[in-house]
């Protein structure tokens, strides 16, 4: 999957991702757990966006992201922001050399990018040696739910002023797949015209009782699987949320 248009048109497709929920959960973990530290590696962290945020709450965040594009979007994001975050270009499932944290973050359904069971055991056990012992892992994937209803042959849009973009989903070929098809217009001034890119992606998602298997297997233990934020129930919910410590 390529990212290098994707990036610089990320923040504008995901304007209306629900960051500071994403932060008041960390917080509310974070407190609920008594964690002895605030250091946490924000791995898939895209654009910076979450990142930032909580470093001005008061954390230390790292990132860690496999599109070079992302991290310089992310790195210009801190500058402007003031805030000083290190960024890595590092695979999910090949972490190396980064450090112990009390907090090891894979949100915003990054985990449903990757292509299969293994490579989501390969990253459970990266992410297992960057975690202190008393350290706890948090993620999100979608749920079945919304692959199935959603995700389904939905289109969505948006007109903007300086960027628009067409938004196709559709079923994929394997089980709780989703193919995504997105073309973005941006307007260029010194042409006065828009420039039209094209992007593909695939996602994919599994049964919760998967998931908690393969964390078993990586010598995780699972504490709680939450629905939306607390939201609601695991049936119904859009994105579920597992929150992990080392056995």
């Amino acid at each position: 999957m390529s990212y290098q248009n994707f990036a610089y048109f990320y923040d504008n497709l995901m304007k209306e991702a629900p960051y500071e929920d994403w932060v008041d959960f960390v917080k509310e973990i974070a407190g609920k757990h008594s964690l002895s530290g605030r250091n946490i590696l924000d791995v898939g962290c895209g654009t910076g966006e979450l990142a930032t945020r909580l470093t001005k709450e008061g954390f230390q965040l790292t990132g860690v992201d496999l599109s070079e594009e992302m991290l310089e979007v992310a790195m210009a994001k801190a500058m402007d922001a003031g805030v000083s975050i290190p960024y890595f270009h590092q695979d999910m499932r090949e972490l190396s050399e980064l450090g112990q944290y009390d907090l090891v973050l894979v949100f915003c359904d990054s985990l449903n990018y990757l292509d299969g069971e293994e490579d989501i055991k390969k990253t459970f056990a990266a992410v297992s040696g960057h975690l202190k012992k008393d350290g706890l892992f948090l993620f999100d994937v979608h749920s079945l739910h919304k692959m199935e209803t959603l995700f389904n042959d939905q289109v969505y849009a948006d007109n903007g002023d300086e960027v628009s973009f067409i938004w196709n989903a559709w079923k994929g070929e394997k089980p709780y797949s989703v193919q995504h098809e997105l073309t973005f217009f941006m307007y260029d001034k010194q042409a006065d015209a828009y420039i039209r890119f094209d992007e593909d992606h695939e996602q994919r998602t599994y049964p919760v009782e998967d998931y908690l298997k393969w964390l078993d297997e990586s010598g995780f233990e699972c504490l709680e699987v939450i629905g939306d934020f607390h939201e609601a129930p695991l049936d119904t919910a859009e994105r579920i949320f597992f929150v992990c410590k080392m056995k």
